[in-house]
């Protein structure tokens, strides 16, 4: 009886050495299927966000003007109809868009954040500056046309109030 105590008994071990790594395995691993195995992720495109500052304006029905700058520095604006809001600037063969920024001088302000430029203009000359380095870029900029001329002819017609007709009794 002793040796079949004994055969049971090494029975008994030698079965709980075989399943331990199965019962190991199902507790901590998940089941997967072959069909998520052989499924690849696909990648899917996320549209990516341009900043407005960064995007090339399109000027091809705009109306430009040249401005020819000391220092044989010259660029050219472009406007848009009667929107003296958004312009676009041409310097050293690249487009910029340009944003009105309002002013307590009555000059007219134009900034790129993005790109570090600042236009000021008054009917006489123009001046473009870079805000990151804080230097001149080009000054006393002059144009046969002025684009600040054009532009406080346009908001004259906007804001000047309609003529009062006299009444006649």
């Amino acid at each position: 009886m002793n040796q079949l105590l004994s055969r049971v008994a090494s029975l008994i071990i030698v079965g709980s050495f075989m399943l331990a790594p199965l019962a190991a395995r199902a507790e901590n691993t998940p089941v997967q299927s072959k069909a998520k195995t052989s499924i690849k992720a696909k990648k899917v495109a996320t549209p990516v966000h341009q900043d407005p500052d960064e995007i090339e304006p399109d000027v091809h029905e705009d109306k430009n003007y040249d401005y020819t700058c000391e220092l044989g520095n010259s660029l050219t604006m472009y406007t848009h109809g009667d929107n003296i809001d958004h312009i676009a600037m041409r310097w050293k063969k690249r487009l910029y868009a340009m944003h009105r920024v309002d002013t307590t001088t009555g000059a007219y302000r134009f900034e790129n954040p993005k790109a570090g430029f600042i236009w000021i203009g008054i009917p006489a000359k123009g001046l473009l500056l870079d805000s990151r380095k804080g230097q001149q870029l080009a000054n006393e900029c002059t144009s046969a046309v002025p684009m600040m001329a054009d532009a406080t002819q346009a908001a004259s017609k906007v804001e000047a109030p309609a003529e009062a007709t006299p009444v006649t009794k």
